[in-house]
């Protein structure tokens, strides 16, 4: 599986992005999907997470609320979309693929290249 991240770009506080993850490969639907970031200095952290079913969604406690995690198996893509956006969110987002949920990196077996988020002040 491949994947390309897309979607990052610089808004100002209060603003929303859309993130999308496009997956190469014929089975995707059969991945668990998640999102990471990790900010300048900092280690990656988890974001969010979702079945390949679609029916269970998983997030970091501090974003419950404002962002959601979607997908189209249809469209091979992972959305993430981030509203009420914060200077402290400002980070690297990369999707990931892995064979089950879970919120730490080593769940994952793929990785997106990332796409970068900047929350302006």
């Amino acid at each position: 599986v491949q994947l390309q991240a897309s979607g990052g770009g610089l808004v100002q506080a209060g603003g929303s992005l859309r993130l999308s993850c496009a997956a190469s490969g014929r089975t995707f639907s059969t991945y668990v999907m998640g999102w990471f970031r990790q900010a300048p200095g900092k280690e990656r952290e988890f974001v969010s997470a979702i079945s390949w079913s679609d029916t269970s969604t998983y997030y970091a406690d501090s974003l419950k609320g404002r962002f959601t995690i979607s997908r189209d198996n249809t469209k091979n893509t992972v959305y993430l979309q981030m509203n009420n956006l914060r200077p402290e969110d400002t980070a690297v987002y990369y999707c990931a693929a892995g064979p089950r949920s879970g919120i730490y990196a080593n769940d994952y077996r793929y990785w997106g290249q990332g796409t970068l988020v900047t929350v302006s002040s």
